[in-house]
């Protein structure tokens, strides 16, 4: 889900984020940031989840090898500001040519950060989920919300989405119970599933479909996290960062 961009910095023009029906994100905003790389003339932006004042977790595409990383977000006189990176941790399970390979992967990376992030930004807390047919989860991101326009990103947003078959114990499939094409779309990628009642973090968002030739909208493809939830203790505690 990356999107090339001319600079590091996204247009100061207010927009929104999840295609089709959904709502302001505020009340999750201590929760989310951007995440930004840039490879050789190709940058991409991608959401993030806050673990710690130091620690992001993000999708394993959204930070590829080699590239420069970095955390953005407003502060709170809506300026915005970038902060470096001081490490990215790829899930040993991740494969970056999966699709081509047809092997299972672990889309999972987390940021390390030298410097704190404000107080205002929370650690949010990792909870299993049993996946089970119908329950609603929140989607939420900083991607499009009009597929193919790269202004229409930037503004966090959420939207409801419930599961759908196949249920599985590593992803979880989405889709809009109302059919309205509320769901990921580019930029959305790293993004949390929060439960529909608590901010407690369920899934990553890492994929998604559209009707047609379109790929955003149709189908919300996550991440569970709770599996992998003693891999991302562990790498936090090796950055002396309390999980």
């Amino acid at each position: 889900m990356g999107l090339a961009l001319a600079s590091w910095l996204l247009g100061a023009a207010p927009a929104l984020a999840i295609v089709g029906p959904s709502t302001d994100g505020a009340a999750l905003s201590s929760h989310i940031v951007m995440v930004l790389n840039r490879l050789g003339r190709t940058a991409g932006y991608c959401s993030g989840l806050v673990l710690a004042p130091t620690a992001v977790l993000t999708a394993a595409h959204c930070v590829p090898e080699g590239a420069a990383v970095k955390v953005h977000f407003r502060d709170e006189a809506g300026a915005p500001v970038l902060l470096d990176t001081e490490a990215v941790v790829r899930h040993p399970g991740y494969r970056a040519d999966a699709i081509r390979t047809r092997e299972r992967s672990i889309d999972l990376a987390l940021i390390h950060l030298p410097a704190r992030l404000p107080a205002r930004f929370e650690a949010t807390a990792i909870d299993a989920a049993t996946p089970e047919l119908g329950a609603t989860f929140r989607l939420a991101g900083f991607g499009l919300t009009r597929e193919g326009v790269a202004t229409s990103s930037g503004q966090l947003r959420v939207a409801l989405a419930v599961a759908r078959q196949p249920l599985s114990p590593v992803l979880l499939w989405a889709q809009d119970r109302q059919g309205r094409g509320a769901g990921a779309c580019t930029g959305d990628s790293g993004g949390p599933v929060f439960d529909a009642r608590s901010d407690h973090a369920l899934a990553l968002m890492v994929w998604s479909s559209g009707a047609g030739a379109l790929r955003c909208g149709a189908l919300t493809q996550a991440i569970w996290l709770g599996p992998h939830r003693s891999w991302i203790e562990a790498t936090m505690r090796a950055w002396g960062t309390a999980p």
